[in-house]
């Protein structure tokens, strides 16, 4: 490496269930400083559980993305503050017509220190009372995690003609774009 070389930034990771992966996925594809974001499944019984498992309901994991982002650019404290915008904290083990335990709203913390965030921003949102009824967000440790099968990775990129992603998706990109727009990565719709 030269003297003029600047090494690759470090990047940290977290990892967040709101609902359906799909949702998530495509509006932290979005985020200026996130690196890449994975759809798949922590917090269940089972090790490398399929889709099909987690969606029934018998292995115990959410449907959950990990996003690496460079700290420098988007802080995880910026993630969660997205995150309790694009989904609906109050609901227990549901995000609209997605009804399950792997639908629950639930931060994995990779650290101590997210951890402590995680909960200073659920006590900060409670206090402003923002939703009717109380956030039931779990804040838990980190769990591993399995990454989804390769066809629900980028899958709103893909199907965003999809009725599914029409009707449910679309709406909560759309959502993050007004509400972020000097958060986007250069080249994102608006």
């Amino acid at each position: 490496m030269s003297a003029n070389s600047n090494p690759s930034p470090a990047t940290e990771t977290a990892v967040l269930g709101g609902g359906c992966f799909w949702c998530l996925e495509a509006v932290f594809d979005e985020l200026a400083g996130v690196t890449t974001v994975e759809s798949g499944y922590a917090g269940g019984n089972s090790a490398d559980p399929s889709y099909d498992e987690v969606c029934g309901g018998r292995s115990g994991h959410v449907e959950v993305v990990r996003v690496t982002f460079d700290p420098a650019l988007v802080s995880f404290r910026d993630l969660l503050t997205v995150f309790f915008t694009i989904h609906d904290p109050t609901t227990l083990n549901r995000q609209g017509n997605d009804t399950g335990t792997q639908y629950r709203s639930v931060v994995f913390c990779q650290t101590p220190e997210q951890r402590a965030m995680a909960e200073s921003v659920v006590t900060e949102l409670g206090a402003a009372k923002l939703w009717r009824d109380p956030i039931v967000t779990e804040i838990a440790d980190a769990a591993p995690f399995y990454e989804a099968e390769s066809h629900h990775q980028e899958y709103f990129a893909r199907n965003a003609g999809q009725p599914y992603c029409a009707a449910v998706v679309a709406p909560k990109v759309a959502k993050f774009r007004k509400h972020f727009t000097e958060r986007l990565k250069r080249g994102s719709a608006g």
